[in-house]
């Protein structure tokens, strides 16, 4: 698959984009031009029936592969290489304006 928005190929039965750097809301405008703004969470299609029905995206990307999809208008995004976290789940989020950020939990 291209990187590229413009020369992404499509799958048959959904729309793919590239999520830009931190993005965590859906980006794509209906008919009257007005954004969905829907959240952008992980999809694991694998486990949804109606996507084990056409299976487009397990034939493109295979099994394991990092998806997300808008909660509202059901558009599937691709993780950004470029997103200086590389963390691409929900974004760095901000920085606190009054000074109080907490350093992140130790893992066990």
């Amino acid at each position: 698959m291209a990187t590229s928005q413009t020369q992404l190929a499509q799958l048959p039965n959904h729309k793919l984009k590239i999520k830009k750097p931190g993005q965590r809301a859906c980006n794509e405008k209906d008919a009257k031009n007005k954004l969905c703004g829907g959240h952008l969470k992980r999809w694991y299609y694998l486990a949804d029936i109606k996507e084990q029905a056409c299976g487009d995206v397990a034939k493109a990307f295979g099994p394991n592969a990092e998806i997300y999809r808008c909660e509202h208008c059901k558009t599937l995004y691709l993780p950004n290489a470029e997103d200086p976290s590389g963390l691409n789940v929900a974004g760095q989020g901000q920085i606190s304006v009054f000074g109080l950020t907490l350093p992140p939990k130790e893992a066990k």
